[in-house]
């Protein structure tokens, strides 16, 4: 049989632990780059290669790429994802979120990769006036993060119009599940107030509580990736949804998670999300599996919450 060899920049964080053995069990070769800096080795399965590059290195990606041969699909999720780091340090988070996908679109172009699949995100819509949000709506990033992940989308529409190298962007809504860190880049209220109610402290709230999202879970997620790299139907440059459909209050996640609750100062974000998952539905034959409640529950019995 034909090796189908995937590159996975960001491998070894949250949606890479999950991605990765899904890739080799669906029977892909699977390599990960990954400077292990928010990433974890232990998130990099068995049967996976891990390669220590900054993806702001072409030359390395380059170089690697090259020795690999015919790679049949890159998934670029390596990113600093922090909204409070884009704001405090702009330029820092810029290089990694900005120019770091730029470089990692020149070595797929050059190596001709069959596919990017690249992790987009909601916050780029910003505030909206209606829901849900579809992807024809004028974005309105509240962040310098949000702008980034914005701005490398159209990198990568630029490079499948320009350059021929097919791409997808998927933006996802709020995404959960285990192996996320309640401490890191990546940390969601849900898995933030799973901990501290673990942890016997009161959960914390961010403003009035009443904004709401669209949580969804790391296996669906993992199956768009999936979808996206295989499906005849994208590979032209399109941003897609990828959200549950629904929307939750945070005050409704602290009270299905339980335990006292503190309320503390707003921050920068967007105030209510909902997907409009349409456009995933017809181009990847792809909609949500797990409800909330499940996903919740699930999580709950990981962490031995009652």
């Amino acid at each position: 049989m034909e090796t189908k060899t995937v590159v996975v920049t960001g491998g070894a964080g949250f949606l890479g632990s999950h991605l990765c053995p899904a890739l080799l069990e669906a029977g892909y070769t699977v390599h990960v780059v990954d400077t292990l800096v928010a990433g974890k080795r232990e998130h990099v399965p068995h049967g996976a290669v891990l390669h220590e590059i900054d993806i702001r290195n072409t030359s390395a990606l380059s170089e690697l790429f090259k020795a690999l041969g015919n790679i049949v699909g890159l998934f670029h999720l390596a990113a600093l994802p922090r909204v409070q780091y884009s704001i405090d340090y702009p330029l820092e988070s810029n290089d990694v979120n900005v120019a770091g996908t730029l470089s990692v679109l020149t070595a797929a172009r050059d190596a001709k990769v069959g596919r990017v699949v690249y992790s987009a995100s909601s916050s780029a819509y910003g505030d909206q006036e209606t829901l849900p949000l579809h992807e024809e709506m004028l974005p309105k990033p509240k962040s310098p993060y949000a702008l980034q992940k914005y701005t490398a989308e159209h990198y990568c529409r630029v490079f499948t119009e320009v350059y021929g190298l097919p791409t997808v962007s998927l933006r996802y809504f709020n995404l959960y599940g285990p192996n996320s860190d309640p401490n890191g880049p990546y940390a969601q209220a849900i898995i933030k107030f799973l901990y501290q109610r673990k942890e016997g402290k009161p959960i914390t709230i961010t403003g009035d509580g009443e904004q709401t999202r669209d949580c969804v879970h790391v296996r669906d997620v993992v199956r768009a990736n999936i979808l996206a790299l295989e499906s005849q139907k994208v590979g032209n440059g399109e941003v897609i949804n990828i959200g549950s459909g629904s929307s939750v209050s945070v005050n409704d996640i602290a009270r299905m998670v339980g335990g006292g609750v503190v309320h503390i100062a707003p921050r920068v974000e967007t105030r209510h999300t909902r997907a409009d998952i349409s456009r995933a539905k017809t181009l990847l034959n792809w909609e949500p599996l797990t409800p909330l409640s499940e996903g919740m529950a699930e999580l709950k019995t990981l962490l031995s919450i009652s």
